[in-house]
């Protein structure tokens, strides 16, 4: 029997809502189903686009007395919260699950009303792991800008001369992590998505792993390009990362770079349904154990945090958000179904050095997987730009 569940939020802030509800809503409002019945809490203003996307009732605000909410001296937020309340005692809805970020001020109200609310994010997360096929191409539009925009790094670090160690770009000036990034971003945006953040990092800046990047790039020190842009029209996400050495790498960075894209292809290898992330996680961690590096695993019981070598999880899952279920580290539990959409990262460095890392996305098929991300893996950037 399905479950009765309520979500709270606007679909450019919810995931869970925008799964629900594929359309661009900028306020929050209330989605509910209840007994098979799917119906939102909407204004006329917003009600047509709505309509367009999915078909569902709608409760307008206005109908439900909003105004003589207002009227009696209750704020808005609180008229809003009480409006839900008259909502779901219209469809006859007592209990519901909800996602975690349901808001306690809406939450509160419902409670004091009578309606019994359960978290369960874990339900949430389950709906919008197999994509629909709107997200699915939004995924893909995605991954095309996040292939174009690492094209245009590899391009801008292909052409570059070298001076006493500092790349220089074409136009005479010393390139740095923010020129580098700021023409991915102009690149992804012409694709119709969005690149608030990403990671140009250089040197030993690429070894912190959310270290953003900034400052001069050189030669001979790796250059970690991680992208991750979001589709404008669907608001699903892609990632992929890639690390570029303009000149001759030192052998660490060689040997780190191998390892990576070892691990990948060896991870890669063996995602299927009904595969579990934290077994795929184990699939790297052998891979850098075996050449000496350490992995969160084999430092398990370590008084201190690990900062060198594989030190993270292997990825995510991708869709809505740029990281969501399932998980590829200690705690990925939940085995993998056709659908899934994953991001592979293996990677390893030093602190206070460099560091290499990979990363691909792929789309879980029942006969193996798909790869979204189609680029070149190896360190020269010229590789790169002739693709």
């Amino acid at each position: 029997m399905a479950r009765d569940l309520l979500i709270h939020g606007s679909t450019l802030g919810s995931a869970a809502m925008r799964h629900e509800v594929p359309a661009r809503v900028l306020d929050p409002f209330l989605y509910g189903e209840c007994g098979g019945l799917a119906f939102a809490v909407l204004p006329v203003i917003d009600a047509p686009n709505v309509l367009a996307a999915r078909s569902l009732e709608i409760l307008d605000p206005f109908s439900l007395g909003i105004l003589d909410l207002i009227a009696s001296g209750l704020d808005r937020e609180t008229a809003l919260a009480q409006v839900a309340v008259r909502a779901v005692r219209a469809v006859g809805l007592t209990s519901a699950v909800v996602p975690r970020e349901f808001p306690l001020f809406v939450a509160e109200h419902l409670r004091a009303a009578g309606v019994e609310l359960e978290v369960d994010g874990a339900f949430f997360d389950a709906r919008r792991r197999v994509k629909s096929e709107a997200e699915l191409a939004g995924i893909r539009r995605a991954s095309e800008a996040a292939v174009a925009g690492m094209g245009a790094a590899a391009r801008m670090l292909a052409s570059c001369d070298v001076r006493e160690g500092a790349l220089i770009s074409e136009d005479g000036e010393a390139l740095t992590s923010e020129r580098v990034a700021s023409s991915i971003r102009g690149v992804v945006a012409s694709l119709g998505c969005r690149l608030d953040d990403l990671i140009v990092a250089g040197g030993a800046q690429g070894a912190v792993g959310h270290d953003f990047g900034s400052g001069p790039l050189h030669a001979g020190s790796p250059v970690v390009v991680d992208l991750w842009p979001e589709d404008r029209a669907s608001g699903c996400w892609s990632d992929m990362t890639r690390t570029f050495v303009v000149g001759t790498p030192a052998d660490d960075v060689i040997r780190w770079h191998d390892l990576s894209v070892d691990a990948l292809a060896r991870s890669v290898d063996v995602v299927a349904p009904g595969v579990r992330g934290r077994d795929v996680w184990s699939v790297a961690c052998d891979v850098f154990e075996a050449a000496g590096e350490p992995t969160q695993r084999s430092s398990e019981g370590w008084p201190q945090p690990l900062r060198d070598g594989f030190f993270f999880s292997l990825g995510h899952g991708v869709g809505l958000e740029a990281h969501e279920a399932p998980g590829l580290g200690p705690s990925g539990i939940e085995p993998f179904v056709a659908g899934d959409v994953l991001a592979l990262e293996p990677g390893t460095g030093r602190h206070g050095v460099g560091a290499a890392r990979v990363e691909d996305l792929y789309l879980v098929l029942e006969d193996g997987v798909e790869l979204l991300t189609p680029f070149p893996h190896e360190l020269d950037p010229r590789v790169g730009a002739a693709a």
